[in-house]
């Protein structure tokens, strides 16, 4: 063999090396994932609601290989993080799902880990929150109750979920709105919803906040009477005014996201974005989002860090001026 004919075969192996080994590398970095999903809370709440069905999702559409979601309840969420920013720091193969109610967790329990450690990934969904009345109140609109909260804000007694959450932070903002005094607001949180509907059904409590979906048969049965959404703009087919349509400038969701572990690094930030938005985009998390009544909120990593950043200013604002927080 002539001494080209050696060269050029020399060449060609290692071209075609090359090209092996760039197409293994290739392979190896659109390998799907192997997840592991912290959700902060018991099973059966919108934290392990929103982590199961993304968990589903994931599998179904390819964005992930596997995935399993470990439940780690306890203080708004504010376990599950420490657990997660001390566990998890540096894997690539983790994430946690939070939301609106573990910004004020943070500041409510005092965390000393806070929402600064993690990585965010994406926004996913928001619920749209109803104001209710028992359906034999004198309050008949957010008008009626903004009054009674403008004259002793004390006296009206409200029930919701944990203290510092989206229905708490809501109350808050509503008080401070309508005039009142929100260092004086009388919020009763409650476990779940059904328990603030017994409250309410009893007539110890003047009104409530929750997710619609979960007063929504209520509502339907004339038990309660819907005087507000939250959200800045109606739902489709409910016939119930929004707060700022009454001339209330408030608007309020309970959104949900998804956050990676600290110390990832950028690489592996952007893959656990590029799975969530392949998930998050399917056909099949429509139909998630019909069924749960959930509204497509779906902010990618950039966007949803300077949300976050903006919200936490805001829920500590109100959560401050209702005595929850310094």
């Amino acid at each position: 063999m002539s001494k080209l004919n050696r060269v050029f075969e020399i060449t060609a192996r290692a071209v075609a090396l090359g090209v092996a080994l760039a197409a293994s590398a290739s392979a190896f970095a659109q390998a799907p994932l192997e997840l592991k999903i912290i959700a902060p809370a018991a099973p059966g709440g919108g934290w392990d609601g929103a982590s199961r069905s993304l968990q589903q999702v994931m599998v179904a559409t390819g964005a992930a290989k596997n995935v399993q979601v470990v439940n780690v309840p306890g203080a708004g969420g504010t376990v599950g993080l420490a657990q997660f920013v001390n566990n998890a720091s540096g894997d690539g193969n983790q994430m946690m799902t939070m939301g609106i109610t573990m910004l004020g967790a943070v500041l409510t329990n005092k965390s000393p880990v806070t929402l600064d450690s993690v990585t965010p990934i994406a926004r996913l969904t928001a619920d749209p929150l109803v104001v209710v009345v028992p359906a034999n109140s004198p309050h008949k609109s957010i008008k009626d109750l903004a009054a009674a909260l403008k004259a002793d804000t004390s006296k009206v007694v409200w029930a919701g979920g944990s203290a510092g959450g989206a229905d708490h932070i809501l109350a808050g903002l509503i008080a401070k709105a309508a005039g009142g005094d929100a260092s004086k607001l009388n919020y009763v949180p409650f476990s779940g919803g059904g328990e603030a509907l017994a409250e309410m059904l009893g007539g110890r409590v003047a009104a409530g906040i929750s997710g619609y979906n979960e007063f929504e048969s209520m509502i339907k049965a004339g038990k309660l009477r819907a005087i507000a959404l939250s959200t800045g703009k109606r739902l489709q087919g409910v016939d119930v005014p929004t707060l700022k349509e009454q001339g209330m400038d408030v608007e309020l969701v309970n959104w949900r996201g998804i956050v990676g572990p600290p110390k990832i690094s950028a690489e592996q930030s952007k893959a656990l974005g590029a799975a969530v938005e392949k998930a998050v985009k399917s056909p099949e998390w429509a139909k998630v989002l019909k069924q749960r009544g959930w509204e497509d909120a779906y902010l990618p990593a950039d966007q949803f860090a300077a949300f976050l950043k903006s919200d936490q200013a805001r829920v500590k604002e109100v959560l401050t001026s209702i005595g929850l927080a310094k």
